[in-house]
């Protein structure tokens, strides 16, 4: 996808179009972040399917945009909950699977299975001849499955009370022995099977399963993906930088092509609404914000100056406003010669002459380029300072 619009880019700048080449630009840009990834949370009722919703989501179960959990199923109907930073990325709460109102040979039918990516199968216990059905009517349709099993740090605890010797590591093998073999059992073939807890992302096997769900995700998806993973390992967040930086570009191109103008004090013509958007999306991204700092803070008992101490960002922990990115540009801008014309093409492989020698473009540019670097580095640094990772 990107490849095709890097070719008609670049064709529009040779025939001295830039206004093409942005309309282009602009289109690519609209159509990748609108790129839908409907992923289905199911399993028996009770399971702790809408606290999983909540937690991939980044959100408290107390939270008002939350999926309601219970002790009981509270399920009715699928509920849609999109990402709170990408609406295009849904979590569908569906009802338990092997109930009265749901038996499993009706569900995948019932509930349209043919619109979802791939799915998630919960159980807070062993897994069951449901949802076994379940994950060979999902397999008859060619997409994905993977079976969570939350609430692991009760078993180990439960565990660790009852065992004279008490091992982690070998009790955990020994659960997701047990969970895979009684999978297999049931004739579901090659089972994922990720112990998990929901309010301690970072232990155990989630890490693990973002990896896996991400491997198998067509190209067009991956990175739609990627940038909705909570932040919980250092990993997630290089990869969140990849996707970040691949679009840098595509951003600079537009933000000096499209209706730039002058900025009073500057010798560079930009369009800062693109430039605002753009790194408030590292922002939330990295979970820099005010409120996912808060969160973090809430989640892990770190104080929320320990947090901001290792912060050396300027607009980490910050509103980004029009006035703030105006501010930085000015100061950025005064340091960058027209030596920067000459780099330019060197790491700007879609821009042809004319833009080549925009200074304005080469700006912007490396301005993102710094601020993606110095975000992802206190995004690392607040991962180690709250998790210790």
């Amino acid at each position: 996808m990107g490849s095709k619009a890097d070719e008609e880019i670049k064709k529009a700048l040779d025939n001295k179009d830039p206004g093409l080449a942005a309309s282009i630009t602009k289109k690519y840009l609209e159509d990748i972040n609108n790129i839908p990834l409907n992923i289905a949370v199911t399993g028996e009722s009770g399971s702790g399917k809408s606290t999983f919703v909540n937690a991939f989501r980044g959100i408290d179960n107390r939270d008002e945009t939350a999926a309601p959990t219970g002790v009981v199923e509270t399920t009715i109907e699928p509920e849609s909950y999109p990402h709170p930073r990408y609406p295009n990325v849904i979590l569908w709460d569906l009802p338990g699977v092997g109930t009265t109102k749901f038996p499993a040979d009706q569900y995948p039918k019932r509930f349209g299975f043919e619109r979802f990516d791939f799915f998630i199968i919960v159980s807070a216990d062993r897994f069951t001849e449901n949802d076994a059905k379940l994950a060979q009517e999902i397999e008859n349709m060619g997409k994905k499955f993977y079976f969570i099993r939350p609430k692991i740090d009760h078993n180990l605890r439960d565990a660790e009370r009852s065992q004279r010797e008490y091992d982690e590591g070998e009790t955990l093998q020994e659960i997701r022995e047990n969970c895979i073999q009684g999978l297999v059992d049931q004739d579901v073939k090659s089972p994922q099977v990720f112990l998990v807890s929901l309010f301690d992302l970072h232990k155990y096997d989630f890490p693990i399963f973002l990896d896996a769900i991400e491997r198998d995700m067509p190209s067009h998806k991956r990175d739609v993906l990627i940038l909705a993973l909570p932040n919980i390992c250092r990993s997630n967040i290089h990869k969140k930088k990849e996707v970040f930086s691949s679009r840098i570009k595509y951003c600079a191109l537009l933000s000096a092509g499209v209706a730039a103008v002058p900025i009073p004090g500057l010798s560079i013509a930009v369009d800062v609404g693109i430039l605002v958007s753009a790194v408030t999306t590292y922002v939330y991204g990295f979970g820099l914000d005010k409120k996912s700092l808060e969160k973090l803070s809430s989640d892990t008992k770190t104080p929320l100056a320990d947090l901001k101490q290792v912060m050396k960002c300027d607009i980490s922990g910050k509103d980004v406003t029009e006035e703030l990115v105006v501010k930085m540009l000015a100061s950025f801008s005064a340091a960058v010669t027209l030596l920067a014309v000459e780099e330019g093409s060197r790491f700007i492989p879609i821009v042809g002459s004319l833009l080549a020698a925009s200074i304005s473009f080469i700006i912007i540019y490396t301005f993102l380029s710094d601020n993606l670097d110095c975000l992802s580095v206190d995004a690392e640094n607040v991962l180690k300072a709250a998790l210790g990772i």
